[in-house]
């Protein structure tokens, strides 16, 4: 799996050259304007060892974490999503490849964006620290791991796992 450092990027290969045995394509890097893909892929295609090459799909990506690519994803949806993931890196990605390429819910549900924690039993902790005075002799009572798992359960909260103790929340509203 790629990380965040890496430029979301396709292979374009010509459908001509597939449909005859032939691999040619080429990886395009999507920190580019529009513009400058749409003339990669039809360079691509013109240096195609087939004639008549006019058809292309995408057979390989990086850079977008789990979110799938399909073969015929429109160059402007990819173009998207690489854009949303360059601006918020790894909790861009996450979001995306949670809510299943949804650009719309991705950028409402990053509003609420609370922060990067260990886990979200340190969250409802910080929280509750943060929010009522707790006298000494019974903090050690205080069960955040249920308090966790109850604003996780009442749909309080999202929890994405970026890595062992790395959890991007949001709340959700």
């Amino acid at each position: 799996m790629n990380t965040v450092t890496d430029t979301p990027r396709i292979y374009v290969a010509c459908l001509a050259a597939y449909n005859a045995g032939i691999l040619h394509g080429e990886w395009i890097d999507l920190d580019q304007d529009i513009d400058d893909i749409w003339k990669e892929i039809r360079n691509m295609l013109a240096s195609s060892p087939e004639e008549c090459a006019e058809e292309w799909a995408i057979h390989d990506y990086e850079g977008f974490g789990t979110l799938r690519i399909s073969e015929y994803e429109g160059i402007e949806t990819v173009h998207q999503y690489a854009e949303f993931i360059l601006e918020h890196e790894e909790t861009g990605t996450l979001l995306l490849s949670e809510f299943c390429g949804d650009l719309e819910h991705s950028r409402n549900i990053l509003e609420n964006y609370i922060g990067c924690y260990s886990s979200l039993a340190d969250y409802a902790q910080e929280l509750t620290e943060e929010t009522t005075q707790i006298p000494e002799n019974l903090s050690f009572y205080i069960d955040y791991e249920a308090m966790a798992r109850d604003m996780k359960l009442n749909g309080e909260i999202i929890e994405l796992e970026e890595s062992f103790e790395k959890v991007h929340l949001f709340y959700n509203s």
